[in-house]
């Protein structure tokens, strides 16, 4: 959530800026500002909602300068408003700061800083750390150390890394001064910040997409670190003021990967990617089957994962509906005890996970706050941990023992759906070898379950082609404000991650249910004013998900079905949705992507921001 974008070199920095956080729009904002540097003063240009109003202002009111901050935010303290909105100034407006994240002592530090004389102009905590910074010049200057150009930037330095031995919480930070021309001081913990190299030029942001355009030689910077950026390097400290060195990575994928390819909005593009992503989550990683894929790929050895004692899934939204799924393949094909739970939920219980243990992180962006904070905390207690992401070099990569990377690309809508594909192929990998290593699951039906693998890709496409059908559906249903999903054993997940997909971007309010769960409950809310959607694809439960839809129907629910091809029509369906014979165990793969395409087609008639919905951000960096 938020975004930031800091540049250093020998170009005009505004245009630079705003073409970077029009990059990093997907992950969610309500307001907008820079920061530019301009003969030795710094001006600020901030305007709330979107970008094009920032632009406005700043085509009204232009800003020259070679270095400069940006950022996009995601209210947390206070209301969405031009004051509200970063840069955040000191008492002299000599000195800025953006920043992503939550100072959790705001309210002392605040007390304290009014104490002496500070005057706050924003409801924010970020601003804090502006008037903590200057406070801490002020008592470098008095301590002897004066400002003047050769000193500046190790002072400005000096007044940050102090400053920040008295924040709590969470921050990816970055700071200019007026007297330290040409530097910016960055700083990480629990937030996610990289640095571009260039030639003669240097870029911070929160995410690769930011500077893409311009290099893609990064430096993802580690909790507790710091970097000095400048037109000419960036160099690197712990938060003890001691000089380490990083070495950049060559991110893989291209800027061409985030374009919209002549769709109406980056989610539809991403739903009609999905074959091609669950191919490049599957490629090479099929054989040898006991032994060799999963060492080869993350590092975990035959032997290791025999003497697993249990699995736990970890996840949140999506990701924790992706879980879900793996909890059911796991158990049918590895014969494990898997706990799936929410990652905001595990990290403070009082959990017995332990020694023999192997911990499943599934996360998109790699960087999410809870996911991480419990796959740390899993580390602590002698449990070991695989991650599922979809970002090498992110903050949940770097803390997990193992790394198995979907290969989705970057996904720009902020409601996930090939990242969440992607993440499903990725687990049925993991299954599929884990069930052969501790021999659960004989050579001929791994065998099988490999050719079952292979034609997924072709069933997605099947069912993309349903579109237009789905579309039809869309017109019919798009003004109503209640929904239900149904669905039994693996694809009860499905129902929920189609009820998140219609909330996420419609704001229709849409529940998922165990089918069986409907007589508990739930069947008090059908009327004839309720549409229903029910995954009554061919399974093991077939029978008893039709009986559901019986008791719906007598109900007066409008019934939308997904069925399988070759299947009766369910008795009272007003709709069905024909989807291609899968397996019932990766049936869940194929049979979202009609739910995403009704989701996705009823916000756009309602006329939603498909792509950035309101009060969400893509990666989920805070509590």
């Amino acid at each position: 959530m938020c975004g930031i974008v800091g540049y250093a070199g020998r170009r005009q920095a505004s245009p630079l800026l705003m073409e970077g956080l029009k990059r990093l729009e997907y992950r969610g904002y309500d307001s907008a500002g820079v920061a530019v540097l301009c003969d030795g003063k710094i001006a600020r240009r901030r305007a709330s909602g979107k970008l094009a109003n920032l632009e406005a202002l700043i085509q009204k009111e232009p800003l020259k300068g070679l270095v400069a901050l940006g950022h996009t935010r995601w209210a947390t303290h206070g209301k969405p408003s031009e004051e509200n909105a970063h840069p955040h100034a000191d008492c002299g407006g000599e000195l800025v700061v953006i920043h992503n994240g939550i100072i959790e002592n705001y309210l002392e530090l605040k007390e304290a800083l009014s104490a002496g004389r500070h005057v706050f102009q924003s409801e924010t905590d970020t601003e804090i750390v502006a008037h903590l910074i200057e406070e801490k010049l002020k008592g470098l200057a008095g301590a002897g150390r004066s400002p003047t150009p050769d000193l500046n930037e190790p002072l400005l330095f000096e007044a940050v890394r102090q400053a920040l031995g008295q924040v709590r919480g969470a921050y990816a930070l970055a700071v200019l001064w007026a007297k330290a021309p040409g530097v910016i001081v960055s700083a990480k913990t629990a937030s996610p910040l990289i640095i571009g190299l260039g030639e003669g030029e240097n870029f911070l942001a929160s995410d690769v997409p930011a500077f893409l355009a311009h290099t893609r030689k990064a430096v993802f910077l580690e909790d507790g670190e710091m970097a000095v950026l400048k037109a000419g390097g960036c160099t690197y400290f712990n938060l003890s003021g001691k000089r380490i060195e990083k070495k950049p990575v060559q991110i893989q994928w291209d800027r061409t990967m985030a374009e919209k390819s002549g769709y109406r909005h980056f989610m539809l593009k991403e739903i009609h990617e999905q074959p091609a992503a669950c191919e490049d989550t599957m490629r090479g990683r099929f054989f040898p089957l006991k032994d060799g894929v999963l060492k080869r790929e993350c590092g975990l050895e035959t032997g290791f994962l025999k003497e697993i004692r249990q699995i736990r899934l970890l996840g949140c939204g999506t990701a924790y509906h992706a879980g879900l799924v793996a909890k059911y393949w796991l158990e049918a094909l590895a014969r494990l005890p898997v706990h799936c739970e929410t990652a905001s939920e595990f990290r403070y219980r009082e959990t017995t996970v332990g020694p023999g243990e192997l911990v499943i992180a599934v996360s998109q962006s790699g960087e999410t706050a809870d996911t991480l904070a419990a796959v740390k905390l899993a580390k602590e207690k002698g449990a070991k941990a695989l991650a599922v992401c979809n970002t090498v070099g992110s903050a949940i990569a770097r803390a997990a023992d193992f790394n198995l990377f979907t290969h989705c690309g970057p996904e720009f809508g902020v409601a996930s759906t090939k990242a969440f594909i992607g993440q499903l192929t990725a687990l049925a990998v993991f299954c599929l070898h884990c069930g052969a290593a501790r021999g659960a699951l004989g050579e001929p039906e791994a065998r099988r379950l490999v050719d079952q693998l292979l034609c997924l890709p072709g069933d997605i496409r099947s069912a993309l082609k349903l579109e237009p059908q789905i579309k039809e559906l869309a017109r019919r249903f798009y003004k109503k404000e209640h929904f239900l999903f149904i669905g039994r054993h693996v694809n009860y997940a499905i129902a929920l991650e189609g009820a998140l997909k219609l909330k996420e971007i419609s704001y229709i309010h849409a529940e998922g249910y165990a089918a069986g769960e409907l007589k508990h409950g739930p069947i008090a809310l059908i009327d004839d004013s309720m549409p229903v959607v029910a995954i009554g694809t061919r399974s093991r439960v077939h029978e008893k998900m039709l009986s559901s839809l019986e008791e719906v129907k007598a109900r007066g629910a409008e019934l939308i079905c997904l069925g399988t091809e070759g299947d009766a029509r369910p008795r009272g369906a007003d709709s069905l949705i024909v989807l291609p014979q899968t397996p019932e165990l990766l049936s869940p793969i194929v049979n979202i992507v009609p739910l995403q395409l009704l989701a996705y087609h009823i916000a756009d008639l309602r006329g939603c921001d498909v792509d950035q919905p309101r009060n969400l951000a893509k990666s989920v960096t805070v509590e």
